[in-house]
């Protein structure tokens, strides 16, 4: 079975990564939101411009890095919420074995809190992936004549 050192170093580290998940999920929402404004941006002008230009080969590579990075915040953002669900709640636990209530429920509330924020920002990368590929794929076909 496990030592009790290896335990306690496994829950040293969980322990450490909470602050850092938070930071990181809060990273990705403000970036869901940037992407959001940019997304307003390309469909009020910023792909018809593109499509002036006439460059196919620049029209792919900046749609095909803008849906990557709304695609990274699809996915990314939900895990760093579960993983920011999890982390607290074996404290919580724990408390709520030596019957210390406060804890367990500052607990829950760190852990409901991550899970929603990684959601809203794997919600907006979501949208944001979808419309963005059907923008670019619309602005090719007008691009190649196939529209």
């Amino acid at each position: 079975m496990f030592s009790a050192v290896s335990l306690n170093i496994m829950h040293q580290i969980t322990g450490l990564l909470l602050q850092p998940v938070v930071w990181a999920l809060l990273f990705f929402l403000l970036l869901a939101l940037y992407e959001t404004g940019l997304a307003l941006g390309e469909r009020f002008g910023g792909i018809q411009r593109l499509l002036q230009r006439g460059d196919q080969a620049l029209l792919m590579e900046v749609g095909k890095r803008r849906i990557e990075r709304a695609d990274l915040i699809t996915r990314i953002a939900p895990m760093l919420g579960l993983m920011g669900t999890l982390i607290p709640l074996g404290p919580g636990l724990a408390a709520l074995g030596d019957g210390e209530l406060t804890i367990l429920t500052t607990a829950i509330t760190v852990a409901f809190d991550t899970t929603v924020i990684g959601l809203l920002a794997g919600i907006l990368g979501f949208v944001l992936g979808r419309v963005r590929r059907r923008w670019y794929d619309k602005a090719m076909a007008q691009l190649t004549g196939d529209a």
